[in-house]
């Protein structure tokens, strides 16, 4: 029987690529609901749980796979996207100051590029892999 293994790189960038594709739709999907009913303008509470659940799942991914590099440029990249991402998220749960419609995606590509750069580059077969 063959098995299918993913690794941490492989998880981050189908968490961060579904998030992203999560935030594109979102405009369509409340533009069709307006379409349809004036009832709501606002995403209902299981939409948002999803923003919050893709974040949880990049922060697994992010903290693994920083534990086994050594590079401390990509440690600070990964958590410093993560960190911008969660920030986006909060303030558009909880609008507290303004920010571009779009600026979600900034820190969700640059988390995706990043596992990308890391699974290419940082394959680690002992503790001296991905060196600065």
């Amino acid at each position: 029987m063959k098995t299918i293994s993913f690794s941490l790189d492989n998880v981050g960038i189908i968490a961060s690529s579904l998030c992203m594709i999560h935030c594109i739709g979102t405009p369509f999907l409340f533009i069709a609901k307006a379409c349809s009913a004036t009832c709501c303008s606002e995403a209902p509470l299981w939409w948002q749980i999803i923003d919050y659940l893709f974040l949880v799942i990049s922060f697994i991914a992010i903290y693994f796979v920083t534990k086994k590099t050594i590079s401390t440029w990509l440690k600070i990249a990964f958590w410093s996207s993560w960190f911008i991402l969660l920030l986006t998220i909060l303030n558009h749960t909880f609008p507290t100051f303004e920010t571009p419609k779009n600026f979600i995606y900034i820190p969700a590509f640059a988390v995706v590029i990043l596992h990308f750069y890391n699974l290419k580059f940082c394959k680690c077969a002992d503790d001296s892999c991905c060196i600065e």
